[in-house]
């Protein structure tokens, strides 16, 4: 399916646009089912988020008819959504006024091997670190150089995803996805005030352990923190949710909490 920009048909993009020179935009990779947005409200707060940090000017309703214009033609596979500030002459000053840029495109349904929502994958011990700067922290922008380097320390298929840390060791999501670990019947995630990416999946799951009484905790985590953990996984909102067998020389059994927090996720997802 052909890419849109700006609500038309192309294959180009302006050599003057800020997402290209700076990293300076937004994104949203979307799973699509019968030519709707799946968990569309909550990649929709994260962008609104996103703009309003970083004072991009986007015509949000302009953007949500283009985006589900686009889904329809789509029907089945992952949208992609990219924001950027649009163009701009040389040097980091902007235009406040200046409208954004929307970019989509649209790619076949994402496949994996089925051993890893059922039976677990295994992660890779990246060295690569998180910067810290809670400035940017839980927005997904379009700056992803860290996790390119993570994602390049292996290309073996014995490990599905990378566990990421900041630079002080603290536990903080995986090369594409955010991560969970339950404790004594507790669902823990990471506090991604200072870096990371605030996940659509991982805010949903938030949402639907409370709504089942489930007691959620986002705190600090590290790596020692996961020697005692009961149950790991690992979610997106293309995948849903990949239990963790092992990481280094840890391992974890396939627990009932990362079961049932799982069929939910699938639902939602094949909805």
């Amino acid at each position: 399916m052909d890419s849109w920009v700006d609500g038309q048909p192309a294959d180009a993009l302006s050599l003057k646009d800020r997402g290209l020179a700076y990293g300076d935009g937004l994104f949203e990779t979307i799973a699509v089912q019968g030519g709707l947005p799946v968990l569309l409200d909550r990649h929709l707060q994260r962008l609104v988020k996103g703009c309003q940090r970083l004072a991009i000017n986007l015509d949000h309703d302009v953007m949500l008819s283009e985006l589900l214009a686009y889904a329809r033609e789509l029907d089945e596979g992952v949208l992609k959504l990219i924001v950027t500030r649009g163009d701009s002459l040389r040097g980091y000053a902007f235009d406040p006024s200046a409208q954004a840029r929307r970019i989509l495109s649209g790619n076949p349904p994402a496949v994996y091997p089925a051993a890893h929502a059922e039976q677990g994958v295994r992660l890779f011990p990246c060295t690569t670190r998180l910067s810290i700067q809670p400035l940017l922290a839980g927005l997904k922008h379009l700056n992803r150089l860290e996790q390119v380097i993570a994602r390049a320390e292996w290309r073996d298929t014995e490990h599905a995803e990378g566990l990421m840390l900041d630079q002080a060791g603290r536990v903080i999501e995986g090369v594409f996805s955010n991560l969970f670990l339950v404790r004594d019947g507790v669902l823990i995630t990471a506090d991604l005030k200072r870096c990371g990416v605030e996940g659509v999946m991982r805010a949903e799951l938030l949402f639907q352990a409370k709504s089942l009484g489930i007691p959620t905790q986002i705190t600090d985590i590290t790596l020692e923190q996961l020697q005692w953990a009961d149950e790991v996984f690992v979610c997106n909102s293309v995948y849903g949710i990949w239990p963790v067998h092992a990481y280094a020389a840890l391992s974890w059994p396939v627990g009932p909490l990362t079961r049932k927090l799982q069929t939910i996720a699938r639902a939602l997802l094949d909805a």
